[in-house]
C-alpha cells in the first residue's frame, strides 16, 4: 500500500500564512510520487490551503469534526462543512483533544459514524499514557479505544479508515519511541483488526506513527514493521523537515 504522511498544523497558521507553507510543500512534491501526503491547517486556514493545493497530489484534512450536521453548537464545525471545504480526511480522537478537551471514547466513535457518513476518511488517533505504559496496559488501552471507536461501523468501513498509533508520551515531551516500539504496538493493532474484520479487510487499513516524528528518526520509523506511514506535528510547520519525512517514506526514493 502507499504510505501516508499527514501534517497536522494544530493551531499554527493563520488564513494568510498558511498559503505560503502549502506551496512550498506542493512544489517539493513534484518529485515525489511514491506517497500520499496530507495537511490539516486550521478551521480558518482550509479553504486558503484547499485553494494552493487544488489540482496536486496533496490532500486536506481537518483536525476534528462535530458528530451533528447541524444545530446550536456554538464553536463547532459539522463534517458537511468541511466536505464543502474542500477535506476528504479529518482527524478524530487526537491525544490533545482526549486528553486536553476531555474527549471520551463514546464521543470519538460518534465523530467516526459522523465522518464516515457524510464521505470523508478519518484519521482515528490511538495511544497510551507515560503511566498507561509504565503500568503494562498499553494493548488494553489501546484495544479499548478501537473497540469503541470501531463499534457499529460495517466490516466495509475499515477500508475508508486510517489509524495513526500516536503514544502520549511521546508528543511534546521529548521523549521518543523507538521504531522498535512502534512496529510492536502497530502489530497489535493489525492483529486486532484482523480479528474484527477478518485479514483481507484488515490488510487495507493503513496504520501510522505519530509522537514527535522529526527528519532524523523518521527513516527508522518507516521502515518498521507495520507501520505504513507518519502522522507529523511541529516538524511539519518547515517545508524543508517535513518534505524531508515524506522523502523517508517515499519508496522510489529508497
Amino acid at each position: 500500500m502507499k504510505p501516508l504522511v499527514v501534517g497536522n498544523w494544530k493551531m499554527h497558521g493563520t488564513e494568510s500564512e498558511a498559503p505560503t507553507l502549502a506551496r512550498q510543500i506542493r512544489r517539493g512534491m513534484r518529485a515525489l510520487h511514491g506517497v500520499e501526503v496530507v495537511l490539516a491547517p486550521p478551521f480558518t486556514a482550509l479553504t486558503a490551503v484547499q485553494k494552493v493545493i487544488k489540482g496536486s497530489s496533496v490532500h486536506l484534512a481537518a483536525q476534528d469534526v462535530h458528530w451533528e450536521a447541524e444545530g446550536a453548537f456554538t464553536g463547532e464545525v459539522s463534517p458537511k462543512m468541511l466536505k464543502e471545504a474542500g477535506c476528504r480526511f479529518v482527524i478524530i480522537g487526537h491525544s490533545e483533544r482526549r486528553h486536553l478537551f476531555h474527549e471520551s471514547d463514546q464521543t470519538v466513535a460518534k465523530k467516526m459514524l459522523a465522518a464516515l457518513g457524510a464521505g470523508l476518511q478519518p484519521i482515528l488517533c490511538v495511544g497510551e499514557t507515560w503511566e498507561e505504559r509504565r503500568k503494562g496496559e498499553t494493548t488494553r488501552v489501546i484495544a479499548r479505544q478501537l473497540r469503541v471507536a470501531l463499534k457499529g461501523l460495517g466490516k466495509s468501513d475499515i477500508k475508508k479508515i486510517e489509524i495513526a498509533y500516536e503514544p502520549v508520551w511521546a508528543i511534546g515531551t521529548g521523549r521518543n519511541a523507538t521504531a522498535a516500539q512502534a512496529s510492536a504496538v502497530h502489530q497489535r493493532i493489525r492483529g486486532f483488526l484482523k480479528r474484527l474484520v477478518g485479514q483481507e479487510r484488515a490488510a487495507s487499513c493503513r496504520i501510522l506513527y505519530g509522537g514527535s516524528v522529526k527528519p532524523d528518526n523518521a527513516g527508522g520509523l518507516s521502515l518498521a514493521a507495520e507501520v505504513n506511514g507518519l502522522l507529523v506535528g511541529g516538524a511539519s510547520l518547515k517545508a524543508r523537515d517535513f518534505l524531508a519525512i515524506v522523502r523517508c517514506c517515499n519508496p522510489i526514493s529508497l
